[in-house]
């Protein structure tokens, strides 16, 4: 579907290999056009209105040129051998550029109708964008007045090419870790110019929006589409003032909470697990299927994110490891560094579910499928002692953790305390409050649909984060302290950051 210049006109491809052109303002459908090949899966205007033609593309790959005035099939321009995604044309309306799967791009004139050029790019196109023309472009690798084209598609990385020498000028890079690859999470599914502000829009695979500022494609804004399930969820930042969120993907996302703007992380290659954050809240860890561990260190002023050390390591060896981080962070710059453990232990028999520090760094605790959770000391200077095995459980342990306050240990439990009571979070999406002394369930925060993976206090327990499976990320606020103990306080629901 795509609008006119002039917003009066809209045009649908159907699945019957008809195409309608509707009159927006008096609703009537004013043409009627047969004769594509199967499914239309793209159709755009001429910019230039006084033409009054539009281009189609259907299941045989060619470009159909339609006459509105005669409702008639003008040619057919054939080049491509697989699926036409998108079509960019010159100022003057007289060239054409045209993108496929089939890893080209062609270079049409329009009043020869034929092809003038085509150009080899070694991966499938989602979008192409013709450059303008009057803007200093050269910083990234424009250098004459010739044709030039911007492509994304499936390596996740926009190229600039030189229309009249089939070259490629520019290319954005990645990390060393993040080298260009089809069917990666960051490949490009589209691609659009927004003259009126020098951008350009990519949307991605994992259903991102990153905008880019001309002329040196710098990143400027993203925009995260959609969440999938949310799997763990942690404040971050000078007061909190961040949160970061694992989902089903092998992406990390950073939220501003006073803005909900978002900073997309790159580095892990499977599905990110679990989080955690380091005391003063600038340092975090993640880990993932890929069997590393990474921590990243966000910067207190700008807020923005970068990781500095990455390791490998796993669960399902019935191993714990212990880590040091260098001493002065700041000597790290912004080199990734690798890390080799300082001790490792066989823990359990079955899988490691669950690993917890202590508030006072002195004690660790596991918790793993063989149904118990253990106990360990920190304080040697190599080795882990341990201390105690916790037994009773019927199945795997999932999940341990310390309480903040008192000098005790629970399994399967997201504590977080708020005038001497926990909150608990549950498969059936309920978010409970219960009192510690009494036992006794005294609210119940309803505001997800599926199960709450993720609970998270700030360090001042004036609010907390869930996250669910459900694709929800809640921000809650305590707006009331009650020091009544047969009163709860009062907690709600303040920002829904991403509702699907």
């Amino acid at each position: 579907m795509t609008f006119d210049p002039t917003s009066t006109l809209v045009a649908t491809g159907g699945c019957d290999g008809t195409i309608k052109l509707w009159d927006v303002l008096k609703q009537y459908c004013t043409h009627n056009l047969k004769g594509s090949s199967g499914v239309v899966h793209l159709v755009q205007f001429h910019p230039d209105i006084s033409r009054l033609q539009l281009f189609s593309s259907s299941l045989d790959c060619g470009i159909r040129l339609w006459d509105l005035r005669s409702s008639q099939c003008v040619c057919v321009l054939k080049s491509h051998y697989s699926a036409v995604t998108s079509l960019s044309f010159s100022p003057d309306g007289g060239t054409m550029v045209s993108s496929g799967r089939d890893k080209i791009c062609t270079v049409w004139d329009l009043k020869a109708q034929k092809a003038k050029r085509t150009v080899p790019v070694y991966e499938a196109v989602e979008g192409v964008v013709l450059l303008p023309e009057n803007e200093d472009l050269s910083q990234i690798g424009v250098k004459s007045k010739d044709l030039h084209f911007i492509t994304a598609g499936s390596k996740g990385v926009m190229r600039v090419w030189e229309a009249s020498t089939a070259r490629c000028v520019y290319a954005q890079t990645l990390s060393e870790e993040e080298e260009e690859k089809d069917d990666d999470p960051r490949r490009l599914t589209y691609l659009l110019l927004l003259p009126a502000s020098s951008r350009l829009a990519t949307v991605t695979a994992e259903h991102n929006i990153v905008l880019y500022q001309l002329p040196g494609l710098t990143t400027q804004q993203q925009f995260v589409g959609y969440n999938d399930e949310v799997l763990d969820v942690k404040f971050v930042g000078k007061g909190d003032s961040h949160i970061v969120v694992a989902t089903n993907s092998c992406q990390l996302k950073v939220f501003e909470l006073l803005t909900n703007s978002c900073q997309i992380l790159y580095g892990h290659t499977d599905t990110v697990l679990s989080l955690d954050v380091f005391k003063k809240g600038f340092l975090f860890a993640s880990c993932s299927k890929d069997r590393s561990v990474r921590v990243w260190q966000m910067d207190s002023d700008s807020g923005q994110v970068h990781v500095f050390l990455v390791t490998s390591s796993g669960s399902q060896d019935c191993t714990l490891k212990v880590w040091d981080l260098p001493a002065d962070l700041s000597t790290t710059g912004a080199d990734m560094h690798q890390l080799t453990p300082r001790t490792t232990e066989k823990a359990h028999d079955k899988d490691v579910n669950s690993v917890a520090v202590s508030p006072n760094d002195k004690l660790l605790a596991t918790g793993s499928q063989d149904r118990t959770a253990k106990l360990w000391s920190l304080a040697g200077e190599v080795e882990v002692g341990m201390l105690g095995v916790f037994r009773g459980h019927r199945r795997g342990v999932w999940a341990v953790c310390f309480s903040p306050v008192d000098q005790v240990m629970a399994y399967r439990f997201c504590c977080i305390i708020v005038d001497r009571c926990s909150v608990l979070s549950g498969s059936d999406g309920l978010v409970k409050l219960w009192t510690i002394k009494t036992n006794e369930c005294v609210k119940t925060l309803d505001a997800h649909q599926d199960k709450v993976w993720g609970l998270h206090a700030s360090r001042k327990d004036d609010k907390m984060v869930t996250g669910s499976a459900d694709s929800n990320i809640t921000v809650w606020v305590v707006s009331e302290m009650c020091f009544n103990e047969n009163e709860a306080a009062s907690i709600s629901s303040q920002t829904i950051l991403i509702n699907h």
